[in-house]
């Protein structure tokens, strides 16, 4: 007789939180290689200095990704409040009506498809358990021992963000003056293909659309860049 194979498949929870990262991942990525390859290659229509060019990227990098993980930070932070404010609601709501949350739990369970003695059984027994985290689940979709981190999702908006602009902003410093152009642009648009295939895979989407958006969008935003530096340094500013 042989043994059965472990079962580790994902619960939703857990499987709907790993794609929310990834996604935040790869959105990150993309917002990184997007606006540094917008300012280098702006810089680059009006100088082709080198020093200029990697200081230029390097400020976009640090001010984009300091900004992004600054944004997250205060984006989960207050959505870590909501959560911890309609836990704290929830618990004060059982302490003081616990035969109406005993009800409202068993509604619930029957929407989902249980009969009524069965989502009644049911909604006993978690309230034995744990009435807390029942409800939590149940009413409020939250798991209380998983509410959302605003530190990680800031280091993560942060990390993210910098792997994407770091390839701008090498391709335009690295190769000689008459390629960086050349590389920076190919390179891009490369990167956004890659990004615009997983956000679409991520999301079960088809990846052709999901590609031409993110590649036209980069796209045009270089070439408004480059003119606008073109235009510059041809006035001399």
């Amino acid at each position: 007789m042989t043994d059965a194979p472990p079962h580790d498949e994902a619960h939703a929870g857990a499987l709907g939180t790993r794609l929310n990262w990834l996604r935040a991942a790869v959105l990150g990525a993309n917002d990184g290689v997007v606006s540094t390859a917008g300012l280098v290659v702006g810089v680059a229509g009006a100088t082709d200095d080198r020093a200029t060019l990697l200081t230029a990227g390097l400020a976009g990098l640090l001010a984009g990704s300091m900004s992004m993980a600054a944004g997250e930070y205060v984006s989960v932070s207050t959505q870590r409040d909501s959560e911890k404010a309609a836990l704290a609601q929830e618990k004060r709501e059982l302490r003081e009506q616990p035969d109406a949350e005993l009800d409202e739990l068993t509604d619930l369970l029957e929407v989902r498809g249980l009969s009524r003695d069965v989502a009644r059984e049911a909604a006993e027994q978690l309230t034995e358990r744990d009435a807390l985290r029942a409800h939590a689940r149940v009413e409020l979709g939250i798991d209380p021992d998983e509410l959302t981190n605003p530190w990680h999702a800031a280091a993560a908006s942060f990390l993210a963000f910098t792997v994407g602009a770091l390839l701008p902003l090498l391709a335009i410093v690295l190769p000689p003056a008459p390629l960086r152009l050349t590389v920076t642009v190919l390179s891009v648009l490369a990167a956004l293909t890659l990004t615009g295939w997983s956000s679409a895979r991520l999301g079960a989407a088809p990846a052709g659309p999901a590609i031409l958006r993110v590649v036209g969008g980069g796209a045009l935003a270089m070439a408004v860049t480059y003119g606008a530096g073109s235009l510059l340094g041809a006035a001399g500013v």
